[in-house]
């Protein structure tokens, strides 16, 4: 039986497809982006969004975004270093601020469309598996804002913390599809939601815990994992009444500024700055006598 050696000729090189250069850079599953972002031909151009959730290793990136023929545009975008205007300073890519920034986000779309008083969510989170409903609007029903969690490339194992800002985009008020399966405190035999450990973590409960432990079984490595919690006199108690604060202060006002925000540099003041890293041009004597040094230089050795 003969075998015959497989040679990629010039044959196949003229047929093989280049992928895309986001998926050769492993940053795009197409498979699923064409599914999330595909609408229905009887919508009639009406868009499709996503809520977009991305985690760096010091921030999380909250976004409303839907695709157009000529690229993805963000309707509205909410981060977790926002959160210091709302009392969170510390542990911003944890679960309770995932959920904030989630929060955050629903807050800013429905007062972007005026949705904020209709839909108010769930503004006392205890847990429950919950999805937004239709209200009233001017007397007339009203569905409200849907979007679809896009996670990326993310893990999308039981209690991520992709999950955390979807919850809190739900309890925002954006009706986003999903069930309650990979939630914190779901088991998987009884089929059934702990609500009681889903708030824990909302309320950072988790992170209290491992700061209670930690204190008592080894306090060096608490003092170095925790140090900035006790600079600003942030102990385990404290950590819920801090995340219940920042909650009622994002749904007060989800636009708001922190006090430490740097002026707004006028466009001559940025074009100053630019010049000040820009090398001068010679001119052509400057750089005749340039050349003509560097000549004698050389002739000198």
């Amino acid at each position: 039986m003969a075998f015959h050696k497989l040679v990629k000729s010039s044959a196949y090189y003229s047929r093989f497809q280049t992928k895309y250069k986001r998926r050769r850079e492993g940053k795009t599953d197409y498979y699923a982006r064409k599914r999330l972002i595909t609408q229905a031909k009887n919508k009639y151009n009406a868009p499709k969004y996503r809520l977009v959730v991305r985690f760096t290793n010091r921030d999380i990136i909250c976004q409303i975004v839907t695709s157009e023929i000529s690229g993805d545009k963000v309707f509205c975008a909410a981060y977790a270093h926002e959160l210091k205007a709302y009392g969170i300073e510390h542990g911003l890519t944890n679960w309770a601020a995932a959920y904030a920034t989630g929060l955050l986000l629903a807050r800013r779309v429905l007062k972007k469309l005026g949705l904020d008083e209709a839909f108010t969510g769930v503004e006392e989170p205890d847990g429950e598996y919950t999805l937004t409903e239709a209200a009233e609007v001017d007397g007339e029903e009203r569905r409200p804002f849907k979007a679809f969690l896009d996670v990326g490339l993310a893990r999308t194992s039981t209690g991520a913390r992709v999950f955390g800002a979807m919850k809190g985009a739900s309890d925002g008020g954006i009706f986003i599809p999903h069930s309650e399966n990979r939630f914190p405190g779901f088991d998987i035999e009884s089929k059934e939601l702990d609500s009681e450990t889903l708030r824990k973590y909302i309320f950072g409960g988790h992170v209290a815990e491992y700061m209670e432990t930690l204190a008592d079984d080894d306090e060096e490595r608490y003092k170095s994992q925790f140090q900035q919690y006790i600079d600003d006199d942030i102990e385990a108690d404290g950590l819920e009444d801090m995340y219940t604060e920042a909650h009622a202060a994002i749904r007060a006002d989800p636009f708001k500024k922190p006090e430490s925000a740097a002026p707004k540099k006028s466009k001559e003041e940025w074009k100053a700055e630019s010049k000040k890293y820009q090398t001068p041009k010679s001119t052509r004597e400057e750089r005749e006598q340039r050349i003509k040094a560097k000549i004698a230089e050389l002739r000198e050795e």
